[in-house]
Formats: C-alpha cells, sequence, structure tokens
C-alpha cells in the first residue's frame, strides 16, 4: 500500500482511508477508525475493482466522496486513470463500533464518474479544493493541470481550464498541494526538481523555483497559518522549507533523512509541528519553531508578571525557540510512502509502509503540554 488519507470532512471521529497496490487480488481502500479511549483500531474494507491505488484523497465537505488514481491495464498499456466514489452511507461518518463480521460483508465504492484523462496522460494526483463545498477539484495529469466542476451530486465533471507545462523533453507532475490561503486561488506543483506555483484563476504560473532539490521532488505542503510558506522534499534526502515571495533560497532545509523523502505534513492546528515519512522506514516529527506562526513561543500579558519575572521574560521573548528532531518513529520495516495528520485530533498521525503496516502515533504527550501551556 502507498496511499493513505485522512477523511478531511470528518472532525469527530479519527479516522483514515488506506488504498491497497495488489496485483493479483481485487485492491480495496480500508476505512480505518481509531478509538481513542481504547486504543483500539477498527476497519472497514470496501472494494475498490478498478486497479492498483496510487493517490487517494477526500471531499473537504462530503464525508462519503473521495477521489483515486488507480491503475488501469489495457492491451498492452497500463494508464493511471482517476475517478470520484461514494462509500455506503452506513460507513459515511467515524463510528465506533466494529462489523459483527468484517469477512463476508465487503462492500463496494460506489462510482461517481469518471475524470476523463484520455487526451491529457497518466494522473498524478487530485486536489480538491480545501475551503470548498467539494464540488471543484484540479487533478495532474502528466505535463497538464486540469480544473473540473462536479455537477449533479457529483455524477458528472466538468473540465472548466486547464494549463500544461511547456519545455524539452518528458514533463511529468510528481505531485501537488492546493494552497488554503489567497481565497483558495493558488496550488503548487512539483515536476522534477522544480516546484511551481500557479494561479487557478488564470492557469497562470505565478513562481517557479528552479532545483528546488538536487532530484525529484516528491511532495509539497503548505503551511496552514503563514500564506506564503511552503515545504517540499525529495529524493536527495531533504524537506525544504520556502517562502514563496523570495524563492531563490529555501528559509530552511531539514537533513534527517538517510533516503528519499516521499512525505511532508504540517500540523493543521500547530504548524511548527512537521511530519516526513521516507524510504529509509522511518517517520521524523520534527519542531520546526523558528518559522512557525509563533516563533517566539506564547506572548504573555505584562500585567502578569513581577519585576523580576519581567526581566527574565524579556530575555526569553528575545531568544528565538530552537528547531529540533523531536522523535524518530521505526515502527516501519520497510518504505514509508505517507504520512497524515489526522483531521479530527491535532496531536495524531498516521504512517503506511509499502508492506501494508499501517501506525498511529502520537505527539509526545510532554511537548503537547509544551506548546498548549
Amino acid at each position: 500500500a502507498r496511499a493513505l488519507t485522512p477523511q478531511t470532512a470528518e472532525t469527530d471521529a479519527i479516522r483514515f482511508l488506506v488504498g491497497t497496490q495488489s496485483l493479483r487480488y481485487d485492491n480495496q481502500i480500508h476505512i480505518i477508525d481509531f478509538d481513542d479511549e481504547n486504543n483500539i483500531i477498527n476497519k472497514n474494507v470496501l472494494l475498490h475493482q478498478v486497479g492498483e491505488i496510487w493517490h487517494i484523497s477526500t471531499s473537504p465537505a462530503d464525508k462519503g466522496v473521495l477521489a483515486t488514481c488507480y491503475n488501469k491495464t489495457s492491451d498492452t498499456k497500463v494508464m493511471t486513470c482517476a475517478a470520484v466514489w461514494r462509500m455506503p452511507k452506513e460507513l459515511e461518518s467515524g463510528s465506533h463500533e466494529s462489523p459483527d463480521d468484517s469477512s463476508s460483508n465487503t462492500q463496494t465504492l460506489e462510482l461517481l464518474c469518471h475524470l476523463d484523462n484520455t487526451a491529457h496522460g497518466n494522473m498524478a494526483c487530485v486536489m480538491w479544493e480545501p475551503m470548498g463545498d467539494g464540488k471543484k477539484i484540479i487533478s495532474l495529469a502528466d505535463n497538464n493541470i486540469l480544473l473540473w466542476d462536479l455537477e449533479e451530486s457529483s455524477a458528472k465533471a466538468v473540465l472548466s481550464s486547464s494549463a500544461a507545462l511547456e519545455g524539452k523533453g518528458q514533463l511529468k507532475f510528481t505531485s501537488g498541494r492546493w494552497s488554503p490561503h489567497h481565497n483558495c486561488t493558488q496550488i503548487a506543483t512539483a515536476n522534477d526538481t522544480t516546484v511551481r506555483g500557479w494561479d487557478t484563476r488564470s492557469m497562470r504560473q505565478i513562481y517557479c523555483i528552479e532545483n528546488a532539490h538536487g532530484q525529484l521532488v516528491r511532495d509539497l505542503d503548505f503551511n496552514p497559518n503563514k500564506q506564503y510558506y511552503l515545504a517540499s522534499c525529495g529524493d536527495d534526502c531533504k524537506v525544504k522549507f520556502w517562502d514563496t515571495r523570495n524563492v531563490t533560497e529555501p528559509v530552511k532545509t531539514l537533513e534527517e533523512h538517510s533516503h528519499w523523502v516521499w512525505n511532508v505534513r504540517y500540523n493543521h492546528s500547530h504548524d511548527q509541528l512537521i511530519l516526513t515519512g521516507s524510504s529509509d522506514s522511518r517517520v521524523i516529527l520534527s519542531n520546526m519553531v523558528s518559522i512557525s506562526s509563533e516563533p517566539f513561543g506564547h506572548m504573555v500579558d505584562d500585567d502578569e508578571l513581577s519585576d523580576q519575572e519581567d526581566q527574565h521574560q524579556e530575555e526569553k521573548i528575545k531568544e528565538p525557540l530552537q528547531d529540533s528532531v523531536i522523535a524518530t518513529y521505526e515502527e516501519h520495516e520497510d518504505s514509508v510512502y505517507a504520512v497524515e495528520w489526522s483531521s479530527a485530533d491535532p496531536w495524531l498521525f498516521a504512517s503506511l509502509s509499502y508492506d501494508g503496516r499501517l501506525v498511529i502515533n502520537r505527539v509526545p504527550r510532554a511537548l503537547k503540554y509544551h506548546i498548549l501551556l
């Protein structure tokens, strides 16, 4: 397995979706519910009968709707296609009741529509408009950016605009992220070693970071609180943080992994917490305070301090907090292809390795209280 996503629209229950990659059997989407109080994982399985799942993303507005990118074999060609699906009604929201006999009642996803890519090539990923009503999605197909409108209960996808990468050679997008800022009018894409920003209204390029990484860029993520901050990671084993207003140099670089970094994710609530997953089989949680929205910690009211504390506090405020690696998680024995924060609990995250192992972890309690108090 290499596809993992939180159920974005579910903000009460802790829930992740995992897509499988099996050549011999029907592929599946596993709905993983984590019961935080009892530390139990419950699982429901949905059949995804059309091929290996390479990417999975969920609607921000409708708990039952998701999109997958999957391989389809026809004659001798393998195409990566994309489609929008609905899960059965009774599985839409996170529940802690485990089905009585999960082996016998595997259900099937209902196909809502295909994102037709016959003219555009292989689909790399599908992104939903982050703050939207679940009706706008962007897919990246080879060197094309395609903006779709989902109509009539998502049963039809209409291509509303598109853009293409121009240049020498076979340019292909590897990944992309839709920015939650600027009224959701910007996306960032990765192709080869380059990161580009695009305006979704004009479908024009607004910035370009050439050679953002020494090798292929694998993943991107926007800081949820600082509108110009973008993280990238790639095959040069590095994670870099950019200010998209000045792209000549990264603001910060992390070099903790010893192999390709597949995934980088900002915490949705506390943007100093950064998760990365790599084919060195490790998940690393970093504390990037100096470039977070609270680089000096919480501000303290003057009235609350005595004179002596006051001086001490002033000295403290001038010193930015130090960036550090909080923890390295080594529960995986295979390449970690995906890490994701829970949409419901900001202190909880999941990681997925190629051998199909899903691990759920928490931010260490001491750090959690340090951030909160």
